[in-house]
């Protein structure tokens, strides 16, 4: 008796494909097939098997392989990828497809542990605010708690505890951390602690090193996954507790499809799988402060900072007085932690060496010719280059437009303040992490192990300094221009600023009473940076929360937003004009179309941008209505949607 599979693939298609079995082969639901689609050979996922083929199918093709011996996705996995489809309102196959890329050949992941570990083999003493923590999420089962705690208060210890206590109960632990970069750090603390029964999973690693490790998740050989994002959605059998570090992160939100949020996914299992969920940050999102204040989010306080460390001392200094990137209180201050045998982090969320290329004379700026955002100045690569599409092009001379040799440079980025730095201190070793600097593999490991035993004096850089790092020596942190996200037309630029303030501020003074932090700014009076200067958290949370409730946006509402991109602008507005239409009538009464109109970042890659934002008080009725014109809209030939449920970024 012939077998019949059904097939879902990792395309925009919210049904499946049914294949003949053939006779040689078994299968169960969760395998990967190879199979014929069209005239193409696609990798898919069983998803159901029956014995009788469906009605009215005249010829049903036979797959070409099975490509895995076991199942990579059990009932669970399975269940949490319908899930996902839905909320976010994508295929099934693409929901299973984020889960796990594809491998083929296994291979062991290549870890390299280096001697800095803050954690080592020996167990510390916890100070009474962490016994207290501990024990308050240990006498439950299941259930959300935050980890409220300045920088420096201990947060780390307590995960590692909990997932302790979790792991001696027999259940598995899931540790989630935004960026690839601190995965490292704590990979290797947990590699010690916990040995061979650590997971670690995330993008950087090779499709087969990530399956290696899924298999040996899914076997139960690995029972303490870490890992960025998509480690949210590790086949643990058991699951115990997810921790989410730095919940208030944008990192934990997919920028493709399906646009998940790792932090509604954790909530998610957790729920399902009568688990406990942990998340912590010195500065919660928004979202995840309201339901603490409303009572719906355990709230675990961590007040104190450990290890003989104080909250430093912050000054704002008004950069519309001073000539060059770097004001004097800056580097006098970095020539006294020099002299005091310290260190620096100076922090700039920018790369390159100039943003802004432009003619004097008739004015022109140099943007880039696929997206409407101006070209960064690479000097060292000797390049202009677009961040949002990669274009590349050399530096002019001469303006296109009028031909005039009066051009320039304006606005600075990482790249300059290294070159600034090297020019003013050249006795002084500086070192930058950016995403240009640390290119080659083990390049930002090696320079965090340096700047750890005190090679380096100064470290500079983008993100990657910005949370996490824990070292002991530095006294001094200069954030180079506070005001760069505050210029971005996003509701929740204001909350960025603030959260990333107080994030670098923290990597000063942490083992000693004496940390200092230069905040240098443009905007002094900018009510986001004063509150975080004088780490008015609470004051600043309470006034943030009324300005979103006024102007009506998340955490009072939920927002869906649909991008509609295509070469041709008059189609692509035309499809955002008539989705509209389409849709305003059936959710007048409890719901607020803004659009369509202009995305801020109008032109990406040569395609014009229009967008819809649909904003409720009533998310489960607008998304139904929303969902269910979405899925059967068709747009004209040449325009693509994208949506995305609870954005993160209106650019």
């Amino acid at each position: 008796m012939k077998a019949y599979i059904d097939v879902i693939f990792n395309l925009p298609v919210s049904r499946h494909f049914t294949y003949v079995l053939p006779d040689r082969l078994t299968a169960e639901p969760g395998q990967r097939v190879q199979a014929p689609f069209g005239s193409r050979k696609l990798t898919g996922y069983i998803v159901g098997i029956r014995s009788d083929p469906p009605a009215g199918c005249a010829r049903i093709r036979e797959i070409e392989r099975i490509i895995d011996p076991s199942r990579v996705f059990d009932e669970k996995l399975l269940d949490l990828a319908h899930w996902v489809s839905t909320m976010y309102m994508c295929s099934p196959g693409e929901a299973l497809a984020a889960m796990l890329p594809g491998g083929k050949k296994e291979k062991d992941p290549d870890y390299c542990l280096t001697d800095e570990g803050e954690w080592g083999t020996k167990k510390y003493e916890l100070a009474p605010q962490q016994i207290s923590a501990i024990g308050d999420i240990c006498s439950h089962r299941e259930g959300a708690f935050y980890l409220h705690g300045v920088t420096g208060s201990g947060k780390t210890d307590v995960y590692i505890r909990t997932a302790e206590h979790v792991l001696g109960g027999g259940r598995d632990v899931i540790y989630l951390v935004p960026e690839i970069s601190l995965t490292h750090q704590v990979s290797e603390i947990l590699l010690r602690r916990f040995g061979d029964a650590v997971a670690i999973v995330h993008s950087g690693l090779t499709p087969s090193q990530r399956l290696n490790e899924w298999m040996r998740i899914l076997s139960g050989r690995a029972r303490f996954v870490v890992g960025a994002r998509s480690a949210v959605f590790a086949p643990v059998s058991r699951l115990g507790l997810i921790i989410v570090d730095e919940e208030h992160e944008g990192a934990y939100k997919s920028s493709s499809t399906p646009r998940y949020h790792a932090r509604q996914v954790a909530m998610h299992r957790c729920t399902s799988e009568k688990a406990l969920l942990i998340m912590g940050s010195a500065t919660p999102s928004l979202e995840a402060y309201y339901r603490m204040k409303e009572g719906k989010l355990s709230s675990i306080l961590l007040p104190e900072r450990l290890s003989g460390g104080r909250m430093p001392a912050i000054e704002i200094v008004d950069m519309k007085h001073e000539k060059g990137p770097l004001s004097g209180e800056l580097i006098e201050e970095i020539k006294k932690t020099h002299d005091e045998g310290r260190q620096t982090i100076l922090f700039l969320n920018r790369r390159g060496f100039a943003y802004y290329f432009h003619c004097r004379s008739c004015g022109y700026e140099m943007k880039c010719k696929h997206c409407s955002v101006s070209l960064t100045f690479h000097k060292q690569r000797g390049e202009m280059v677009c961040h949002y599409c990669g274009y590349k092009t050399r530096p002019v001379e001469v303006c296109p437009e009028c031909k005039s040799l009066d051009v320039g440079y304006s606005g600075f980025g990482t790249e300059k303040i290294e070159e600034e730095m090297k020019l003013i201190f050249p006795d002084l070793i500086v070192r930058r992490i950016d995403t240009d600097a640390v290119r080659k593999k083990r390049v930002l490991r090696t320079i965090l192990s340096d700047f750890r035993q005190g090679k380096i004096d100064v470290l500079l850089g983008t993100q990657m300094v910005a949370k996490g790092l824990n070292f002991p020596k530095v006294k001094l942190v200069g954030i180079i221009s506070a005001d760069t996200a505050l210029n971005l037309p996003d509701f929740r630029a204001s909350e960025r600023t603030f959260s990333l303030i107080v994030q670098v501020s923290g990597r000063a003074g942490r083992s000693h009473p004496d940390g200092k932090v230069i905040v240098q700014t443009i905007r002094p009076d900018s009510e986001a940076i004063r509150m975080a200067v004088s780490m008015r958290c609470e004051e600043y949370y309470e006034t943030e929360l009324d300005a979103r409730r006024e102007l009506e946006f998340p955490p009072f509402v939920r927002l869906i937003r649909i991008v509609f991109r295509g070469k041709d602008m008059r189609k692509t507005r035309a499809a955002a004009k008539a989705l509209y239409s389409v849709l305003d009538n059936e959710i007048s009464e409890f719901a607020e179309i803004l659009g369509p109109a202009e995305c801020p970042i109008s032109i990406i890659s040569a395609n014009y941008r229009y967008q819809l934002i649909f904003r409720s008080r009533e998310f489960g009725r607008l998304h139904r209505v929303v969902k269910k014109t979405f899925l059967s809209y068709k747009t004209a030939t040449g325009v693509y949607c994208e949506i995305d449920v609870d954005p993160v970024s209106l650019l």
